[in-house]
């Protein structure tokens, strides 16, 4: 288990170092896009990707193209979401995207319907809401409070790509991955040029700095995440539910107790229910 709690401690500082470099002036925007460099050369050399069969196979570009795009551009909605929403919610919106691949594994893919996993999915909309309130500190309407439930939708889409990208058995897994955040980096850059162009916005070079770092911790996230799965590969479900189940949990200390972040009766409510949900969807 050690695997896992590294991997929540990883996702969890994603969402920390976004909150202090805010602190800090630094360009948010920029810093999240700078953290490919970074991801594509950790996965280039720990995964060693076998870049000969691409020679051989075609390539599935209908899930490469979107998940190269959506990336970039969801990292972005998730340095908004950590700035106006705080980390506790966007941890929330991020591990509860969950049941919408869930939803298309029943509508689009045909699979057989159970009732606990659809119990799980009813009390995770219920979660979500409580969770991402739409009120600020002044008891208030705040529009800026849809960039949770932008995570939300983004990342369960993403989440489907990726299945669709693993199941593409004809290139590796750790490939597929390989040319997803190479084509994630080249459309990071493309958003990091038209900035500079529309907006005469120069390259922060501390954003630059701290983008390089979080790419660290970005994929110390995902590597983890996949040795928990490979030491514990005859029950991924505890691995499911302690990721999940850890980042709320974790991410809600930070926040409250790090961060200062403030939780409405509503907000607590539905970050019980998202553990509840978890564990009624991957685990019971």
């Amino acid at each position: 288990m050690i695997y896992v709690l590294l991997s929540v401690c990883c996702s969890v500082l994603v969402g920390v170092l976004i909150k202090i470099a805010r602190k800090r002036s630094v360009d948010v925007q920029q810093m999240v896009l700078w953290n490919y460099p970074t991801t594509v050369a950790l996965t280039y050399f720990l995964f060693r990707p076998e870049i000969g069969v691409l020679q051989e196979v075609t390539l599935p570009y209908l899930y490469y193209l979107p998940l190269a795009i959506m990336l970039p551009c969801l990292f972005i909605f998730i340095a908004l979401a950590v700035r106006y929403s705080g980390i506790v919610k966007t941890d929330v919106a991020q591990r509860m995207s969950l049941f919408i691949p869930l939803i298309a594994s029943f509508v689009l893919f045909n699979e057989a319907v159970q009732v606990r996993k659809i119990i799980g999915i009813l009390i995770g909309v219920v979660a979500v809401i409580c969770s991402v309130s739409w009120r600020n500190h002044e008891d208030k309407p705040n529009s800026k409070n849809i960039y949770p439930f932008i995570v939300f939708i983004g990342m369960g889409f993403i989440d489907i790509l990726f299945k669709q990208v693993a199941q593409y058995k004809n290139i590796p897994y750790t490939t597929s991955m390989f040319l997803v955040f190479v084509g994630a980096m080249i459309f990071a850059f493309m958003i990091l040029l038209y900035f500079s162009w529309t907006n005469r916005q120069r390259w922060d070079k501390d954003a630059i700095l701290w983008g390089l770092f979080l790419g660290l911790f970005n994929f110390a996230n995902i590597y983890y995440y996949m040795r928990a799965h490979r030491a514990i590969s005859d029950n991924p479900s505890i691995v499911f539910t302690a990721m999940n189940v850890g980042v709320i949990v974790l991410g809600s200390l930070v926040g409250v107790f790090v961060f200062k972040e403030k939780l409405t009766l509503l907000n607590k409510i539905g970050l019980l229910l998202a553990v509840i949900s978890i564990i009624l969807i991957a685990y019971l």
